[in-house]
């Protein structure tokens, strides 16, 4: 389908609004997605480095009891 001008591009034979709209809603529930996929990484990232600290902590409180 070819548009005349971008005018008519945008207006999209009438239903620019509806589909400008859904290619906007769209839009901001994949940069959300992405976002909280992101956050939760670092958080999980964040655990796990924490868990290891722990582990090694545990670990050397132990060989020192053994000494």
């Amino acid at each position: 389908m070819q548009f005349a001008s971008f005018s008519d591009f945008l207006a999209m034979g009438g239903y620019g609004f509806y589909v400008w709209l859904s290619f906007g809603s769209c839009a901001l529930i994949l940069l959300g997605i992405f976002f909280s996929s992101w956050f939760d990484s670092k958080q999980l990232k964040s655990a796990i480095r924490e868990q290891m600290a722990r582990e090694a902590r545990i670990k050397q409180a132990r060989e020192e009891a053994k000494a």
